[in-house]
């Protein structure tokens, strides 16, 4: 549940270099999107920190690991072997242990052998030298009612090991007795000052029943091992580092799975993650890095906040979905909590893995920007699937977004490779807003910076909102993009407030006809828009081919829809075509589009010769685009324009923006970490 906050000062308009963009536009140029504007096409490696690099090359710079890291055998070497006896403990060897009844405190570095059962006591780690202390938990059984079993209050390095074979469990009782009251400390089952490294092959089992699970103070390095935690709040914390190499994790938390926590130093807080299978059900994030997300691997199933909800809600009192607004005031939004899959304040990077999330807050968020360049994700959630408030990039990767309130959303949206496939309740892929977006309530704000860019990839977009919608500017040079949807003519299945320029690449997009537009006229690829007499039913056939008989299209809508626009660099001006309906084709269908078939059986429903860079077609053949509609560099949206008749607005009242009373117009704002 958000809380909502008032704030009376509209949110900057984003510049081209706090989006990064190649631009070279003129103040005067950029400060508005006009019919008349030409759309400036976004350097991709410029829409992320790490510029041209990739993220495994990012993540060597930022990760390193030590022979400590590493597990090796430790029976061979000098050990100290402390035995644990219910109500107090015996040690044996060279290294510095003092026993006070069932506390066990470790003086100096070396590698120690904990076995047996503490029933209620404490191992605490107060190193005076300088050198690593390892902790062997070669099956342990040790509680604590009243502080952290496991406590390393001062060591250079401490490293706990996990020995194939060994099951270990530590727990903690529900009140602490703290050892540092002012900065309430330690406040996990194992608890680290400083740096913390788990490795091995064993089973570690951490049920907090205080606070947290397993907390490193700096940073904390995971390199192994079968680690089981079930927390009260947050499962696995690490301040300045959290570094997952390789691992089993079955985490339960009633609040984040995975985190770090240094807000104060912007080279500090990232996480990393390189490899290991995760199941994370946390009522709050799943995994959450304070600064930047890293993934170069791994399989995830993360569930948060409950889960997804059954039914998505769907905004009916906005135009396009959330609408746009003129008002110089807004209604920000701040989250008292956060239910997101993954989370990042700054990069949000994802070179590979396997996911499969189901939130009840974004899938994917960051406060900055996403950059997918490999992996399998498979998301529900109960608001946006993927959202940056500045810049989404995929370069990469397949993505199947099967639940949610809106697909995709960001300032900026770059898809350069890729495939994509988007089920909304609202929009399928939405630039507009920038500042967390996410929530029912956004309204978006147009600006000339915002860009929507398809150069490559496959996306497919199923939506009850618009399909593919920019605030600002929309350029498509390449790839394939199919849209079903919205039959509310309220929405459109192209909806753009700047230009629309095409060049390469299909796009199809089927859907409503009330608010429909179609490219701009500067756009250097021709394409058709069709306004059909009366619904079509979801399913029917759309068949475009040229006077050789050569297919240009055949796609079978996911939904029923009334207009259909179709862009394809086998549309050529004074060439003649032939638009077809219902039949049946023998192609390869994926998301309705069809490939490499023979079609067959349909209805003819007008023949035509391209005449511009959008021919405007109903049942009689060529006609007049509607007054105010696509196709003249802008749509009835972007101009503001009255619709012509027969197209009027749904009553849906007010019209956000249009009455200077008008306050509840709400832009999101970043949500607390």
């Amino acid at each position: 549940m958000k809380r909502k906050y008032k704030f009376t000062k509209l949110i900057a308009p984003l510049l081209c270099t706090t989006l990064l963009f190649a631009c070279s536009n003129t103040e005067e140029e950029s400060s508005t999107s006009t019919s008349t504007s030409t759309a400036t096409e976004v350097n991709i490696e410029s829409l992320s920190t790490l510029g041209d690099s990739d993220i495994k090359s990012v993540v060597s710079g930022l990760v390193s690991y030590s022979d400590d890291d590493l597990y090796t055998e430790w029976e061979t070497g000098e050990v100290t072997s402390i035995q644990l006896n219910g109500s107090t403990a015996t040690s044996e060897g060279s290294g510095g242990v003092v026993v006070s009844g069932s506390t066990v405190t470790i003086k100096t570095g070396g590698v120690y052998v904990l076995s047996g059962t503490l029933d209620d006591g404490q191992i605490i780690v107060d190193a005076e030298d300088n050198n690593t202390v390892r902790l062997v938990l070669n099956g342990v059984d040790i509680t604590s009612s009243s502080s952290a079993p496991i406590y390393v209050k001062n060591a250079e390095k401490a490293v706990i090991s996990l020995p194939k074979g060994t099951e270990n469990t530590i727990t903690d009782g529900t009140q602490y007795v703290y050892d540092d009251a002012e900065a309430e400390e330690p406040n996990s089952a194992i608890f680290s000052k400083g740096n913390l490294t788990i490795n091995g092959e064993g089973t570690l089992v951490v049920k907090a029943n205080f606070n947290n699970g397993i907390t490193g103070k700096d940073d904390l390095k995971i390199t192994g091992g079968n680690i089981k935690v079930t927390a009260k709040d947050d499962a696995i914390v690490g301040r300045d580092l959290l570094a997952i190499k390789e691992g089993t994790f079955t985490i339960t938390a009633g609040g984040d799975g995975f985190k770090t926590t240094n807000d104060e130093d912007a080279e500090k807080g990232n996480l990393v993650v390189e490899g290991g299978t995760f199941t994370i059900n946390a009522e709050n994030d799943g995994i959450q890095a304070q600064t930047s997300l890293y993934t170069l691997g791994g399989d995830y199933t993360i569930k948060t906040g409950g889960g997804s909800p059954e039914t998505v809600a769907v905004n009916q009192n906005a135009m396009g979905g959330r609408g746009q607004s003129t008002s110089t005031t807004t209604t920000t939004t701040t989250e008292t909590s956060s239910s997101k899959g993954l989370k990042a304040s700054a990069e949000l990077a994802i070179a590979g893995g396997t996911f499969a999330i189901d939130a009840l807050d974004d899938a994917v968020h960051s406060n900055g920007n996403v950059l997918i360049e490999a992996g399998e994700m498979t998301i529900a959630t109960g608001d946006d699937g993927i959202h940056a408030d500045a810049s989404v990039l995929t370069k990469g990767g397949n993505i199947t977004i099967n639940k949610s309130y809106e697909g995709i959303e960001g300032a900026v949206i770059a898809i350069a490779d890729g495939t994509i496939d988007v089920t909304a309740s609202d929009d399928g892929i939405n630039v507009g807003g920038g500042v967390d977006g996410s929530g029912m309530d956004m309204e978006s704000n147009t600006s000339s910076d915002m860009m929507l860019q398809i150069s490559g990839g496959y996306v497919s977009v199923n939506s009850q909102g618009d399909g593919l919608d920019s605030n600002g500017n929309f350029v498509m040079t390449g790839g394939t993009a199919v849209v079903s949807g919205p039959t509310n003519s309220g929405n459109g299945s192209l909806d753009y407030n700047g230009t629309f320029e095409i060049s390469g690449g299909l796009l199809i997009a089927a859907g409503s006809s009330g608010m429909v537009q179609a490219s701009s006229d500067t756009s250097e690829q021709n394409g058709i828009l069709m306004t059909y007499p009366g619904t079509q039913s979801a399913g029917t056939l759309i068949h475009l081919e040229d006077s050789e008989g050569n297919t240009i299209a055949t796609f079978a809508p996911e939904k029923e829809y009334s207009s259909v626009y179709i862009s394809s660099p086998d549309l050529a001006k004074d060439s003649s075509y032939t638009l077809s309906s219902g039949g049946t084709s023998t192609g390869t269908e994926t998301n309705g589009l069809y490939t490499d078939g023979k079609y067959s059986g349909g209805t003819k429903v007008v023949e035509f010769t391209i005449s511009d860079v959008v021919t405007w077609l109903n049942e009689s053949g060529v006609t007049e685009a509607a007054a105010g509609m696509g196709g003249r560099g802008g749509g009835m949206r972007g101009n503001g324009g009255t619709p012509p008749e027969g197209m009027e607005r749904p009553d849906r009242g007010t019209v956000p923006g249009t009455d200077s009373s008008t306050t509840d117009q709400s832009t999101t704002t970043s949500d607390s970490l």
